[in-house]
């Protein structure tokens, strides 16, 4: 229980602490230059949160295959 409670205050604290990021292809970041400075910060903010949901769905599979195995481990 300690070490998921420690990994759980590990990932808040990476997602409090997290710096800006670009993630724009290279065509995203021509149209965002065209665009000007406001649009271009909020398409790639969008990039950024149309991207946790591929990893959030990955991460919750792997963490129920995870949990079951160490089910069937232990009995």
């Amino acid at each position: 229980m300690k070490k998921m409670t420690a990994i759980l205050l590990g990932v808040v604290f990476m997602m409090l602490s997290v710096v800006s990021v670009s993630a724009q292809c290279s065509i995203c970041t021509k149209t965002a230059q065209q665009m000007g400075e406001k649009p271009a910060k909020a398409l790639n903010a969008g990039i950024l949160y149309l991207m946790v949901t591929p990893f959030a769905v990955v991460g919750f599979i792997g963490y129920r295959l995870w949990k079951q195995n160490k089910t069937d481990k232990v009995q």
